[in-house]
């Protein structure tokens, strides 16, 4: 079954008074390095931190008496348990959560504060949809899947129907894939609504099996990694998904990797001041690669889907995304250990107009000798140009450069 217009403006109907309409500006500094105009979608901004609540309500909202009476089940590893609890709540009716057990503490703790029940089960998200289908079947529950469900994709389409209305003469379109709910319902809006527009997909690398799916490679499940963008962590790419929407609809899908998700993050955390997780920011790092690649056209509009980080691991990403980009280095030498080495290595790091985040001695460390220590510099520059500035100036006091990380 494919979604048609008239489902996704029924579905607005529906759900406008228990959603937010996010805000769809244009971002400046994205639109200078892009060389088109650039309007973020905040569904980040939207309640329960993401777009999920659009489809989780949608598909409540339309069960039987009978059916919220006997509760809901669902599956997620954090923004689609979050929609589903508070739509339950909102709705009525009990909501039963399965969460993988490696799910981020904040969306376990968000999603039981919206007055659900979690359960967690299994390492990713297809041991906790085997428990959660084992569930329904066992307690009659209704299962409200997270992406593969026209109702869920309706109303996940109605972000389409609000870029249309926020964005004159939008001409692309910029959306993650995990399981391709997300894209498969705005693309079927943007497309019935003005066929031009372009619609491209956007990818973890360490996920990839819908884009092996689109560029017609063998999908090989070897190749999914953990991810920073865990809300696209599903092990195997929907077929009936590809088929029935993603082939038909989207124009291109693109692969991003982890270092270019980081950046992203650090992008939007610095020049448009938001908070995205690493499954809200691919849009972005997939923009920026294909950079002069996809007909953008004039006005594109990129989705940031999400913004429930896990402040464990922010400043992690923040590092690296740091790094990416030469505002961050760590640099790990050997120096004679003697008296002033120390005041030496700072003074050109001074001199190269650098900052000392964080320094660690290692006397002890494997590979030395007995007169040498090993120091770490955690490092603040410019660039990359920077960073090696000031290497090679550490490289001239005498230092012997062990590794460099940026």
């Amino acid at each position: 079954m494919t979604i048609k217009l008239e489902d996704i403006k029924a579905a607005q109907l529906r759900i406008a008074d228990h959603i937010q309409k996010t805000q769809c500006t244009i971002s400046r500094s994205a639109t200078a390095i892009l060389g088109t105009n650039i309007y973020f979608k905040f569904e980040n901004e939207q309640r329960t931190g993401s777009f999920k609540i659009r489809g989780a309500m949608n598909k409540i909202a339309q069960l039987t008496k009978e059916e919220l009476s006997k509760g809901i089940v669902a599956c997620s590893a954090g923004n689609h348990a979050q929609g589903v609890a508070f739509s339950a709540t909102t709705l009525g009716t009990k909501a039963h959560i399965v969460m993988p057990e490696n799910s981020p503490l904040i969306k376990v703790m968000a999603t039981q504060g919206y007055g659900a029940e979690v359960i967690l089960h299994g390492e990713i998200f297809d041991e906790s949809y085997n428990k959660a289908k084992e569930l329904e079947a066992e307690k009659g529950y209704t299962f409200v899947h997270p992406f593969n469900d026209p109702h869920v994709m309706a109303g996940q389409g109605t972000i389409g129907l609000e870029i249309f209305e926020q964005v004159a003469d939008l001409d692309s379109v910029v959306i993650p894939i995990g399981g391709g709910g997300l894209i498969s319902g705005i693309a079927s809006a943007v497309k019935a609504l003005n066929p031009k527009i372009k619609v491209y997909g956007a990818v973890a690398k360490n996920v990839p099996g819908m884009y092996q799916l689109f560029k017609g490679e063998t999908y090989d499940p070897s190749t999914k990694k953990s991810t920073i963008a865990d809300g696209l962590a599903v092990k195997q790419p929907n077929q009936s998904i590809f088929e029935n929407y993603i082939h038909p609809l989207v124009d291109d899908v693109v692969m991003v990797d982890e270092d270019e998700i980081a950046s992203s993050i650090v992008f939007l955390l610095e020049r448009a001041k938001t908070v995205v997780e690493g499954a809200g920011s691919v849009g972005l790092a997939a923009a920026m690669k294909m950079k002069g690649q996809w007909a953008l056209g004039k006005n594109s509009c990129i989705i940031l889907c999400g913004g429930n980080i896990d402040l464990n691991i922010i400043s992690k990403t923040i590092e690296r995304g740091l790094s990416k980009i030469g505002r961050v280095a760590r640099v790990r030498l050997v120096v004679a250990d003697q008296p002033g080495v120390l005041n030496i290595l700072t003074g050109v790091i001074a001199a190269k107009k650098a900052n000392v985040i964080q320094v660690h001695h290692d006397r002890l460390a494997p590979g030395i000798e007995m007169n040498e220590t090993l120091i770490e510099f955690l490092l603040e520059c410019k660039s990359i140009a920077h960073i090696n500035s000031v290497i090679q100036g550490l490289r001239e006091s005498g230092a012997r450069i062990v590794s460099e990380d940026y």
